[in-house]
């Protein structure tokens, strides 16, 4: 569905089609249910609008927010970064659909909040949150990398400990420069997020 503003209405057409005769959520992402417990979740600002990057304070407290969201409701909390227009964690739970409805009441308060910061009543904030199981200990530590790399990917900062709100930080302190770098050469990233991010 990430594709949708790409395609032309033929095709989107038979997407639609597709997702009805399958049960799916017309323009959602189906959520995974089963013996998973290990995801990598990602939540975009509607339209990719810098939302979240309002200000450093709201990027902060967002921050901090999504952090005390995610360890209240999760078993382990891997790594995150939060960026201007969306966030990528990576983490243990028990109950993906449960930790996503706690996600989405988060993101109606900030929503609610923000919109009347910037008397924007009725704007759309969010697009769903994504999870993706990791279905792999090298999956797992691409992920890591490919979170910690996502403010660079985007240029928000020239390397990973450049960009404040993240766990990279934490993540090198740690693990320790060379198994962190260690694991950027072992788990490669070069293919992650080309059609979602």
């Amino acid at each position: 569905m990430y594709n949708w503003r790409k395609m032309n209405q033929e095709q989107r057409d038979d997407l639609l089609k597709l997702r009805k005769s399958q049960e799916a959520p017309w323009h959602s992402p189906l959520h995974i249910q089963g013996d998973k417990t290990r995801f990598h979740i990602t939540s975009a600002c509607y339209e990719h609008k810098n939302i979240i990057g309002f200000s450093t304070e709201r990027i902060s407290e967002f921050e901090y927010a999504l952090q005390e969201c995610l360890r209240e409701n999760s078993i382990e909390l891997y790594a995150w970064a939060v960026l201007p227009n969306h966030y990528h964690v990576l983490l243990k739970t028990a109950d993906i659909l449960s930790l996503l409805k706690k996600i989405s009441q988060l993101h109606g308060r900030k929503s609610f909040y923000w919109n009347g910061e910037e008397k924007s009543r009725g704007r759309r904030v969010w697009c769903n949150a994504l999870e993706t199981a990791i279905k792999s200990d090298r999956h797992f530590w691409a992920t890591v990398n490919y979170i910690h790399h996502n403010p660079v990917k985007h240029g928000h900062a020239d390397k990973w400990t450049g960009w404040p709100y993240s766990s990279a930080g934490t993540y090198l302190k740690s693990v320790g420069r060379e198994q962190a770098l260690k694991n950027w050469r072992e788990y490669d990233i070069s293919e992650m997020g080309e059609d979602w991010d």
